[in-house]
C-alpha cells in the first residue's frame, strides 16, 4: 500500500511518460541504476526520475534526466549532490519545456516566457550545451479540433492516401494482445533489417511493453503503452506503439512490412492514432521527433502539425576535470564503432 501511494504521488507530478514511475521500473530492469528524488520549489514539492549508465571498466557513470520540468536552482542543487554521490561525470538534462511563442493548446503548461533567463541559470550552475538524445524540435497535432477540421488541414496527398487505404480495405484496430505484440516484434526486426538502422533491441521492447502495458493491466490500471495494428487481407502490415499520458498521446515506435506499400496503411494508421487520442480525451498528439529532410519527417508534415522547439540538451557538469576529455573522446568512440557497419562487416541487429 505504501509503495502504491508513493507511485501515485510520483506520477501525479510526472509530465511525460519518461518521467513516470513505470518508466523508472522498466529502466531498472533494463540495467540502469535509477534515482527518484524530490525537491522544494517555493511551497511545492516536485518529483524527478534520473537514470544512470555505467562507463565500462570504470567506477564512473553518466546520468540522464529526460523530459523533466523547468530547471530551478533547487533542482540543480539536488542533482549536483546526487551526481557526486553516484560518481557521475555529468547529468544530461533535456527538459520537457518549449520555447515557441505561439503554441496551442498546451502553451500555459509547458511554455516558458523567458528562455534566456533559464539558460542563464543553467550556465551559472555549470551546465553546458550537450549532445542531443531527443531531437530539439518535434511535431504536435492539436486534438482539440474537430475531425473534419483536422482532415481539411492535411495535405491533399495525405487525405487522398487515407481514403485510398480505406477504399482498399485496410483495417486499423487497437490490439494489445500477446499475438499482436509478437507481430510488432517481427515487423520491427523486418524494418531494421530492411532500412539498416540501429534501434533498441528485442529485449528492450519486451521489457518496455511489460512495464508500460502488461503490469498496469494486471493491476487493472490504464496502460501507458498501447498498440495499433493495420491489417490488409487479414495480415498485419503495420504496427505502432503509442504512449498515452495525461492529456498527451505520443508516437515513439513503429514498424511496417515492405509488402503492400501501395495500400497506404501508414497514412490510415496515423489518422486512426489521431482519432484514438481524441477518443481518450487527449488534447495533443506528439509525433516524437523531427529531422528536416528525412522521409518520415516529410510523411509527418502531411498532417500539418505545429513545429515545437524545446529548450534543448544541457549537461550538468559534476566532474569538471573529466567532462571535457569525455566530450572530446565521445565522437571518436562513435566513429570507431560505426566503421564495421559502414564497411558491411557488421549489420544492425535487433
Amino acid at each position: 500500500m505504501e509503495k502504491k501511494q508513493e507511485r501515485e504521488k510520483f506520477n501525479k507530478f510526472a509530465g511525460h511518460p519518461l518521467q513516470t514511475w513505470e518508466w523508472g521500473e522498466f529502466r531498472k530492469e533494463w540495467g540502469n541504476e535509477i534515482a527518484r528524488i524530490n525537491y522544494k520549489s517555493g511551497s511545492k514539492t516536485n518529483y524527478l526520475l534520473i537514470t544512470f549508465s555505467k562507463i565500462p571498466h570504470t567506477p564512473l557513470k553518466i546520468g540522464a534526466c529526460l523530459k523533466g520540468p523547468k530547471p530551478t536552482k533547487e533542482m540543480l542543487d539536488q542533482l549536483k549532490k546526487l551526481g557526486k554521490e553516484n560518481k557521475a561525470i555529468f547529468i544530461k538534462l533535456e527538459p520537457n519545456i518549449i520555447v515557441n511563442s505561439k503554441i496551442k493548446p498546451q502553451k500555459s503548461k509547458l511554455q516558458i516566457k523567458n528562455k534566456n533567463k533559464v539558460i542563464k541559470l543553467l550556465k551559472e550552475n555549470y551546465c553546458a550545451p550537450g549532445k542531443t538524445l531527443f531531437t530539439p524540435t518535434t511535431f504536435w497535432i492539436d486534438l482539440t479540433k474537430q475531425e473534419d477540421e483536422l482532415l481539411k488541414s492535411f495535405s491533399s496527398k495525405t487525405r487522398y492516401n487515407i481514403r485510398l487505404a480505406q477504399k482498399r480495405g485496410v483495417e486499423v484496430v487497437e490490439d494489445d494482445s500477446k499475438r499482436a505484440f509478437e507481430k510488432y516484434i517481427a515487423l520491427t526486426k523486418e524494418t531494421i533489417k530492411r532500412q539498416g538502422f540501429y534501434a533498441h533491441n528485442e529485449q528492450y521492447h519486451r521489457l518496455m511493453w511489460n512495464n508500460l502495458n502488461e503490469k498496469l493491466k494486471a493491476r487493472k490500471e490504464k496502460p501507458i503503452a498501447r498498440l495499433l495494428t493495420a491489417k490488409y487481407h487479414g495480415k498485419t502490415i503495420t504496427a505502432w506503439i503509442l504512449f498515452v499520458w495525461k492529456d498527451f498521446i505520443y508516437y515513439p515506435y513503429g514498424a511496417s512490412s515492405d509488402r503492400y506499400k501501395n495500400v497506404m496503411a501508414n497514412n490510415l494508421i496515423m489518422w486512426e492514432a489521431i482519432r484514438l487520442g481524441k477518443k481518450l480525451g487527449c488534447k495533443t498528439f506528439d509525433l516524437w521527433g523531427r529531422e528536416p529532410g528525412k522521409g518520415f519527417t516529410r510523411f509527418k508534415e502531411g498532417y500539418h502539425p505545429q513545429v515545437v522547439e524545446f529548450l534543448g540538451s544541457w549537461d550538468l557538469i559534476i566532474n569538471r576535470f573529466l567532462y571535457w576529455p569525455y566530450r572530446l573522446a565521445e565522437p571518436i568512440r562513435w566513429f570507431l564503432l560505426r566503421i564495421p557497419t559502414k564497411l558491411g562487416i557488421i549489420k544492425p541487429r535487433f
